[in-house]
C-alpha cells in the first residue's frame, strides 16, 4: 500500500515539473516578444527622427518647429534726408528733396527745390567720365580688359564683365553710360593716359572750367559717396555734355548687345524713359546709392522747348521718373512764362562725405 502512495506521489511531482518547465518557457517567449517590439518601436522612432532632420517642416516627437524670422537692417538714410532736405515743401509734390528744371535756350530756371544743396551724385558721375573719354579722342576699337582692380570693394557690387573680360574703348562707354556698368566706368578710368589719378584730375579740371564750383570728384564710377556736386552744377553737366553727338547717341540708346567669349551679353537702358514715345529724351544719366538715392539728370523737349532737368536724392525706385512726368504734365497743361515759374529754393550748406 506504501508502495502504490508512493508512486502516485512521483507521479504528481512528475506533472508538476513539467506544468513549471512549460510554464517557464511560455513566460520566456512572451519576455522575448515584447523585447522585440521594444526593438521595432526604436528602430522606427530613430528612422523618423532622420527623416524629419531631412525634413525641418515635418513634426519631431510631436514638436511643431518655430520658422526662422530673418529681420533686414534699416535702410541707411541719405545725406539728404540726414539734412531735412525731405521736409522742404513744393508746388508739385515731388519725391525728389533736389530738382531744378531750366530752359536750355534762355537759362530761365522754371522750377526750383533746394538747388544749391551739395550731395553725393551716384552714377550721375559717369556723364563726366564720358565727357573726358569722348573729348580725349582715344582709339574707340583700342581693346581695354577687365582687371582686378576695377572690382567694386567700396558697394560690394555686382557686374556681369567677368575680371579678364575684353571689350572695346567704344563698347566700355556705351555700357557705362547707357547701363551703368560700374567695371566699365572704372576701367575707362584706370586705362587713360596717365592712369586714374590723371584722369581723376581731369575731372575736377573741366568742372573748374565749366563753372561747376560745388563739384568735385574721387573716382570715375560714382560709387564713392565723396563724388558730389549739386543741381545747378549738374544741369551745367547736362548741357555741356549735350553739345557732344557720342554722349547723346549713348546715353539715349535703349540696348546694346557685346560678345564675351562665347556670349552675348543683352545690356538695357537704365532710364525705361528713353523707350517711352510720350518723351523727346536728347540725353540722360541715372544714379543711385545709398547715401545718394534715387537720381536723374535728362535734356529732353516739352511742348516746344527744350529742357534740363535735375532730380537728386528721389524717396523710391521709381519716384524719379515719376517726377519728371510730373514735371512734364505741368509744362504742358502751363505754358510756362518768366511771371509763371515756380521757384521753391532752401539754403542748405555742403555735406562732406
Amino acid at each position: 500500500m506504501h508502495k502504490q502512495l508512493l508512486n502516485r506521489l512521483l507521479k504528481a511531482a512528475g506533472f508538476l515539473a513539467l506544468f513549471a518547465a512549460l510554464a517557464t518557457l511560455g513566460a520566456n517567449a512572451q519576455t522575448a516578444k515584447r523585447d522585440g517590439k521594444k526593438q521595432q518601436l526604436t528602430k522606427s522612432a530613430s528612422a523618423k527622427k532622420v527623416v524629419s532632420s531631412r525634413k525641418t517642416a515635418r513634426f519631431v516627437t510631436g514638436v511643431k518647429r518655430k520658422p526662422v524670422i530673418r529681420v533686414s537692417a534699416p535702410p541707411k538714410p541719405s545725406f539728404g534726408q540726414i539734412a531735412g532736405l525731405h521736409g522742404a515743401a513744393d508746388a508739385l509734390d515731388l519725391k525728389s528733396s533736389v530738382a531744378l528744371v531750366i530752359d536750355q535756350d534762355t537759362r530761365e530756371v522754371l522750377f526750383s527745390k533746394n538747388q544749391t544743396a551739395v550731395l553725393p551724385i551716384a552714377s550721375l558721375t559717369k556723364l563726366m567720365t564720358g565727357v573726358i573719354i569722348s573729348g580725349a579722342k582715344l582709339p574707340m576699337d583700342e581693346m581695354i580688359t577687365v582687371t582686378q582692380d576695377d572690382v567694386d570693394t567700396e558697394k560690394g557690387s555686382s557686374s556681369r564683365l567677368k575680371v579678364g573680360t575684353s571689350l572695346s574703348r567704344g563698347d566700355m562707354l556705351h555700357l557705362a553710360l547707357m547701363s551703368s556698368e560700374n567695371r566699365a566706368a572704372h576701367a575707362l578710368g584706370r586705362t587713360y593716359p596717365g592712369g586714374m589719378p590723371v584722369f581723376v584730375s581731369l575731372m575736377n579740371a573741366k568742372a573748374k572750367l565749366l563753372g561747376m564750383t560745388d563739384t568735385s570728384y574721387v573716382e570715375p564710377t560714382g560709387l564713392s559717396s565723396r563724388n558730389q556736386s549739386s543741381a545747378q552744377d549738374l544741369a551745367t553737366l547736362v548741357n555741356a555734355a549735350h553739345a557732344d553727338s557720342v554722349l547723346r547717341e549713348l546715353t539715349t540708346s535703349t540696348g546694346y548687345q557685346v560678345a564675351v567669349g562665347s556670349r552675348t551679353l543683352q545690356y538695357n537702358n537704365t532710364n525705361r524713359l528713353t523707350k517711352n514715345p510720350e518723351w523727346d529724351i536728347g540725353l540722360q544719366k541715372t544714379g543711385y546709392i545709398s547715401e545718394a538715392g534715387q537720381c536723374l539728370v535728362m535734356q529732353t523737349k516739352i511742348a516746344g522747348r527744350k529742357l534740363i532737368m535735375v532730380f537728386l536724392d528721389s524717396a523710391g525706385k521709381l519716384s524719379r521718373l515719376g517726377d519728371a512726368e510730373r514735371v512734364r504734365r505741368w509744362v504742358e497743361s502751363n505754358p510756362v512764362t518768366g511771371d509763371r515759374k515756380i521757384n521753391i529754393s532752401t539754403a542748405v550748406k555742403p555735406i562732406s562725405g
